[in-house]
């Protein structure tokens, strides 16, 4: 069996780490299957991948392909003729890229084509041998990107199935591709060995540049800077919760992706803290490169999403952790916890019902030990290597099947 792997970016994200986790166990159950990655920018995944033994080859995007993006594409005429401009100005340099991928893939001859982002689904799917077999790694909705909709349905008879990371998901792609489309929802899977109770915690409020103090509720938003991430809800939850709590939140995460206008700015969320009064009561830690270390430093953890989520790979870490989460009720995240038993649902984009979940949990230390400990035996029964490996194994079988 020969996998080459297609992502577009190497920057930290649920898509990456999805993929990370993915191949260790591919290189655990499978160490005779030859894998191969292709990236299109350096970073920190091109060092994961290494660490695993894995192949990476670093195929760099133009600049302009690079931070082409219709995240915030509407629906109006003039902002689709515009995007198309912008599409159409690209032809030249996306063609080269094209040129160049195609050669990478001939020289491979791979059973499979597997696809992690929107930018590669296209590009792995015209650029596929005679041969090879393309698998589509759904992360994301597509029904809302509507020039990528468009798209994707225009070459999905090049695509031979795809994997969404949630039912949500997959549901999804079948609204743009039709019913017959062939997709099947796999959760993604959590480093049960990383992601733990015990271990290292970093310290937030050095981080954070904030003065050290005893004796707070530390409740964090662990998420990249995406606009739809709920940055603004966390805060202003923060803002609503009684001042004599003793209480402290942290913004842990950055801004990771190039696509233009899909991300908030630091400054941006300086400035909304300001705005609202809340001082000290609130850290901006950066960019975590250990996640595990800083989710144990929290005694509860936010997922705050606006849009309907994916997957929610920061509530699955979290649950892993055995930490109390408080997660958007929508999406796909909607079927990772039973609320009550494992974790706290609030309505997405409300900060008072939000508010309410995390002042429970403020509260109540007893709440906080029970749902993190239910949340640890759910990590360990749903999110392990093992059942992603015997989900996968099948498909990548019969797709190389002749």
């Amino acid at each position: 069996m020969s996998i080459v792997f297609l992502s577009p970016t190497a920057q930290r994200g649920g898509s990456e780490a999805a993929l990370l986790e993915l191949l260790a166990g591919l290189r655990e159950s499978h160490p005779s299957w030859s894998l191969d990655v292709v990236v299109a920018s350096d970073g920190p995944l091109v060092g994961g991948v290494k660490a695993l033994g894995v192949p990476v080859h670093v195929l760099p995007f133009p600049q302009s392909l690079a931070r082409l993006g219709d995240w915030s594409v509407g629906r109006g005429v003039g902002a689709r003729v515009g995007f198309m401009l912008r599409c159409a100005g690209l032809a030249w340099p996306a063609a080269r890229y094209l040129h160049r991928l195609r050669a990478v893939l001939r020289d491979r001859r791979p059973n499979v084509i597997h696809t992690n982002g929107f930018k590669m689904h296209v590009l792995g799917a015209l650029a596929r041998p005679r041969g090879s077999a393309v698998l589509w790694h759904l992360h994301d909705y597509t029904a809302r990107r509507v020039m990528m909709a468009r798209l994707l349905r225009l070459i999905a008879h090049r695509c031979s199935t795809a994997v969404a990371n949630s039912r949500s998901v997959a549901d999804d792609m079948r609204s743009v591709c039709g019913p017959q489309f062939d997709v099947h929802p796999v959760w993604n899977a959590v480093d049960l060995n990383r992601f733990t109770p015990e271990g290292p915690q970093v310290d937030l409020d050095t981080l954070a540049g904030l003065e050290r103090s005893e004796g707070v509720i530390r409740v964090g938003l662990v998420a990249t800077f995406a606009r739809w991430k709920g940055h603004r809800t966390f805060l202003d939850a923060l803002a609503l919760l009684a001042p004599w709590l003793r209480v402290r939140g942290y913004v842990i995460g950055g801004p990771v992706y190039e696509t233009a206008g899909s991300q908030v700015t630091l400054e941006e969320l300086r400035s909304v803290a300001a705005s609202l009064g809340l001082g000290d009561r609130v850290g901006f830690t950066g960019l975590v490169a250990d996640s595990a270390a800083a989710m144990r430093a929290l005694d509860v953890v936010v997922h705050a999403s606006t849009d309907p989520e994916p997957f929610g790979l920061v509530i699955a870490e979290a649950m892993a952790c055995a930490k109390a989460v408080v997660t958007s009720g929508a999406g796909g995240a909607r079927e990772l916890t039973e609320p009550g038993v494992n974790a706290l649902v609030h309505t997405p984009g409300d900060p008072r019902s939000l508010a309410q979940a995390i002042d429970m949990l403020v509260r109540d230390a007893h709440l906080r030990a029970r749902l993190g400990s239910a949340a640890r035996t759910s990590a360990e029964q749903r999110f392990t290597r093992r059942r992603l490996i015997n989900e996968f194994t099948p498909i990548y079988e019969r797709l190389a099947t002749p």
